[in-house]
């Protein structure tokens, strides 16, 4: 099977017309023909080899919707014709203790979507049966491809920590990630404060779930909430006044990370006389992004997000590079 795509030959390089053969569909696999592919700030790191994993000629691309074109021998929950979205992974083992668990994207097989693999810039994807999840009705094709990576990024934490409706979570940053955040909290029940160093920034946050707004550019506004918030969710990857963070949980609160900050930094005896917690989570499995995606249609969350014709993909990075989204970008498959 022959696929057109956007490919960069080198680190940090132009994105090019490039076509490639995928062979033949193997008896697990699905092929799906790409309609959107949302851009991530993890494409950008991949691209330039930040991280030191990529694979070139490289092909971005991991918040994949489009409909099924063709599936292998052995899939039988899938069909031709079916809306399905496909994010970070595209593959795990399937049989070790975190697969059997329910945890395939703690599996130490996973393999991304874009790490030694062509992604979603381009009019066809293959992957594994498993991460292949089908858009309920409610969800539109053209806003639901962050969801398979920022959305899933926020919404894991909630599912993790068993956060209540009750209890009260701050979301530090309100971007790509801090934005869909503020949404399924606000409809998870919970009360919700936004964190940021952009006063600016306070009538959208209200407007998109939050009930209270903290500007921590404000002397002292953190000590102020000492003791109150039973999650604190950090998107930024910058580094911040933890003490003062973890200062303002509760008892038994969490300090859970989504964004890269180089670091966090504590004295243990503040973790330790308020039973507090520091974490991270990576994405969700399966089931947590299906469990996500009838959340986002029964409470009609989605990102806000702006369009690019694919064959415009050079612009979009650039926009997304220079950090101007509001708030996601989502290429629109013209080949």
């Amino acid at each position: 099977m022959i696929i057109r795509a956007y490919a960069a030959e080198t680190a940090g390089a132009e994105l090019k017309p490039f076509e490639y053969d995928y062979g033949e569909i193997g008896a697990e696999e699905v092929d799906i023909a790409v309609s959107h592919c949302g851009i991530c700030h993890s494409d950008l790191s991949m691209l330039n080899n930040d991280w030191e994993i990529t694979s070139y000629p490289f092909v971005p691309g991991h918040e994949i919707v489009g409909r099924i074109e063709a599936v292998g021998s052995q899939v039988t929950h899938l069909a031709v014709g079916q809306t399905v979205g496909l994010g970070w992974f595209a593959q795990s083992c399937m049989h070790c203790h975190q697969c059997l668990a329910g945890h395939h994207n703690l599996c130490p097989e996973a393999r991304g979507t874009i790490v030694e693999r062509h992604g979603g810039f381009a009019d066809k994807v293959r992957a594994h049966k498993g991460w292949v999840i089908p858009i309920p009705d409610g969800v539109a094709s053209t806003s639901a491809g962050p969801l398979f990576c920022g959305g899933i990024t926020v919404f894991n934490p909630i599912v993790q920590n068993d956060i209540r409706p009750t209890d009260r979570v701050g979301v530090v940053g309100i971007g790509g990630l801090g934005h869909m955040a503020l949404g399924f909290l606000r409809a998870w029940g919970c009360e919700v404060t936004a964190f940021s160093t952009s006063a600016d920034k306070e009538e959208e946050a209200r407007r998109l779930g939050a009930h209270h707004f903290l500007n921590t550019r404000d002397t002292g506004a953190l000590e102020k909430k000492a003791g109150y918030f039973d999650m604190i969710l950090v998107t930024v990857n910058v580094s911040l006044p933890w003490e003062a963070y973890i200062g303002a949980l509760a008892p038994k609160g969490k300090l859970h990370m989504v964004g890269a900050a180089p670091s966090v930094e504590s004295a243990v005896f503040p973790l330790i006389i308020g039973q507090r917690s520091i974490g991270g989570s990576p994405l969700g499995s399966p089931a947590t992004i299906a469990t996500m995606l009838d959340f986002a249609a029964r409470h009609q969350i989605a990102p806000l997000i702006e369009t690019f014709p694919m064959s415009q993909v050079n612009t979009a990075m650039e926009k997304l590079h220079a950090g101007k989204p509001r708030y996601r970008i989502v290429l629109e498959n013209d080949f």
